[in-house]
């Protein structure tokens, strides 16, 4: 099993789907990350909650996008 694995990767076959796998646990950290520091934010100051909220769900977004592009590319290329 694990030697199929990387016999497919090795021979360009499985590459589209480890980037595409990387590219889904980059936005997972980075996600992780932005959630953590607004978490953080709010403690320290909970009368901004809104405003943290608001910037942290647009970060979101911005990483989300590129995300789900690179991992659908990764995806394709892999056919």
């Amino acid at each position: 099993m694990i030697l199929s694995t990387l016999l497919e990767i090795a021979t360009g076959q499985g590459l589209a789907a480890v980037g595409a796998g990387v590219a889904a646990a980059g936005a997972g950290i980075g996600i992780g990350s932005i959630g953590n520091g607004a978490l953080q934010s709010i403690a320290r100051q909970p009368e901004s909650l809104g405003d943290i909220r608001a910037n942290m769900i647009l970060a979101i977004a911005f990483i989300e996008g590129p995300a789900l592009f690179a991992i659908v590319i990764g995806m394709l290329i892999g056919l």
